[in-house]
């Protein structure tokens, strides 16, 4: 096995360990396929409607019940990459944002990024989300899909120290270290699962 390879096959070992669902892609369009096939198939996120505590009327309490219509935010994308996706959304009923995803707290179902790095390690996803949209499409959705182009993956975080000062340098900045779903075992040293991000993170290793 060539230090390429095993370099891959350690990331997505690592990442494996912590809970991260790991898959091999051939190309971005390949990407944007899988996420909407796995938004398709999901439950969509319930918004909590204000009043729905209460004794309700039974047509009010049928709204209560009803389903969101599904999102996926993908900010980030160039426009051509995004009007492809938006087809393929559009064809499922789904909708797709790269904007102002303040105004869809706690409804996006599928958050896609494309990752700058990864570290072989440690499983862990390096991704400038100095843009707040980003940011939050990797915090905030059910589920994170990220993007990780092969020959983005170093061996440890130490490969990274030129591009990640340079990066850095730059104001305003925020560089997020992703590694597995999010979890915590806060309480009663139970682990639990998307309590303070997504439930889910799925990496898409890309091989073009």
């Amino acid at each position: 096995m060539s230090d390429f390879d095993h370099r891959i096959e350690t990331f997505r070992s690592a990442a494996e360990s912590v809970s991260a669902v790991v898959s091999s892609v051939i190309s971005l369009e390949d990407a944007m396929t899988y996420a909407v096939d796995l938004c398709q198939r999901k439950d969509a996120c319930q918004l909590l409607v204000s009043g729905c505590e209460e004794a309700l009327s039974p047509p009010a309490d049928a709204l209560c019940e009803l389903k969101q219509q599904k999102v996926i935010a993908a900010p980030g994308l160039g426009p051509d990459s995004y009007l492809s996706m938006e087809t393929l959304c559009r064809s499922q009923n789904i909708r797709l944002i790269d904007r102002g995803l303040r105004n869809h707290l706690a409804g996006i179902d599928i958050g896609f990024t494309i990752a700058d790095y990864g570290i072989a390690e440690t499983g862990t996803l390096v991704i400038d989300s100095s843009d707040e949209d980003l940011r939050l499409a990797t915090m905030i959705s059910e589920v994170h899909i990220a993007v990780l182009p092969q020959d983005r993956i170093r061996s440890t975080a130490l490969d990274l120290l030129e591009q990640l000062g340079a990066a850095m340098g730059a104001s305003p900045n925020y560089m997020a270290f992703i590694t597995g779903a999010s979890r915590t075992a806060d309480i009663e040293r139970v682990l639990a699962l998307g309590v303070h991000g997504p439930l889910e993170l799925h990496i898409l290793i890309i091989e073009e």
